[in-house]
């Protein structure tokens, strides 16, 4: 049971001790779609593990307020626990950070605020930390576009309470080394696909990161090898060695672009493309963005990874991340939450709503 008359602090708690690891998520699915249903000023649906809750009060704009339900699996952090300090109190546990505090934040604004002086879509969604044909708000796309339809959306991911813009783009390659086999007794007598991958790590060894500004922020490109697999027996020489590389790349870079700079980038090897998102650029030139940006403080960060702000702005929705949370706490085993970063989030966005 969740208790939306609770503040957001317990509902943190109450839904992060509800276990939701991704493609797990109908046990609080259940749980948020029985809080809400009985809100009057609310229109309630359920797709999936998916729950969609929105005013319909007429109002001149509208906006999407999201967050995931899922979190990645376990690692003896559960249940929560607060951790009292003197400069601030700390609530513990998996999903703290990323997103259940962002998640308690919508229940209690869908709650409480019955007549906010914007239309409001509330969506809490499923599968956001695994692949993307599960994710929650690409399927509700596909089946229900007229629910995500806005003038602005707020993407409830940790940002440490402030608005975090934009996101990267990012993608995957596979570089490619091939050799021939031969027995390592007799090594000259073949080619090491392995040695041969050294060419690969050098290079991006010495790459120099771009870091281009876009709107007044300053984004920070990364080219990282994060896997490596080759071998075929203790005995034998690899004929095949292959470098997965990811490339996260600034917002002014299209798909295309960023594929196109990696093949440059690895010119001489074989390269394949395995996986690719696109960034989204700040957008704070959209009235509604500069609204909620003067309204929350003021202070805009470039966002480092990539969100779901990007599927928005496919969508031609503008969109930023804004949430409690340190986003470098997300998926550590030692993940938690500043209390005062949930009361601040609450606090500006019913401000924004209400005002």
């Amino acid at each position: 049971m969740l208790d939306l008359t609770a503040d957001a602090v317990t509902l943190t708690e109450q839904l992060v001790n509800i276990e939701s690891v991704s493609r797990d998520e109908q046990a609080i699915a259940d749980a948020v779609e029985e809080a809400l249903r009985p809100l009057p000023h609310l229109t309630v649906s359920r797709h999936g593990n998916t729950v969609v809750a929105r005013t319909d009060l007429g109002r001149r704009e509208r906006v999407v307020i999201a967050g995931h339900l899922d979190t990645v699996p376990l690692n003896d952090n559960l249940p929560a626990r607060y951790e009292r300090r003197s400069e601030g109190d700390l609530l513990h546990g998996l999903g703290t950070c990323d997103m259940k505090g962002g998640d308690a934040v919508i229940l209690r604004l869908a709650a409480t605020v019955p007549e906010p002086n914007r239309d409001v879509t509330f969506i809490l969604y499923e599968a956001e930390e695994i692949d993307a044909e599960f994710n929650g708000l690409r399927l509700l796309a596909g089946s229900d576009p007229d629910l995500m339809v806005a003038d602005f959306a707020i993407l409830m991911e940790p940002s440490n309470a402030v608005v975090e813009a934009g996101c990267q783009g990012t993608l995957r390659v596979d570089v490619r080394t091939t050799g021939e086999r031969a027995h390592s007794a007799r090594s000259w007598r073949g080619v090491n696909a392995i040695h041969g991958a050294a060419g690969v790590l050098q290079r991006l060894n010495d790459y120099d990161a771009r870091k281009p500004v876009i709107d007044g922020l300053e984004y920070h490109e990364g080219l990282n090898a994060v896997f490596i697999r080759g071998g075929v027996a203790g005995n034998v020489l690899p004929d095949e060695c292959v470098v997965e590389v990811n490339f996260r790349f600034a917002p002014d870079r299209s798909e295309a672009e960023a594929e196109a700079f990696v093949r440059e980038f690895f010119d001489g090897y074989e390269v394949t493309l395995t996986d690719s998102a696109p960034g989204a650029l700040p957008g704070l030139d959209v009235p509604a963005a500069k609204a909620f940006v003067e309204a929350v403080g003021g202070e805009v960060n470039p966002k480092f990874g990539w969100t779901d702000v990007a599927r928005f702005t496919g969508l031609g929705v503008p969109a930023v991340n804004f949430g409690p949370g340190d986003p470098m706490l997300a998926h550590k085993q030692e993940e938690f939450v500043p209390v005062e970063h949930i009361e601040r989030c609450e606090a500006r966005l019913r401000q924004w709503l209400s005002s």
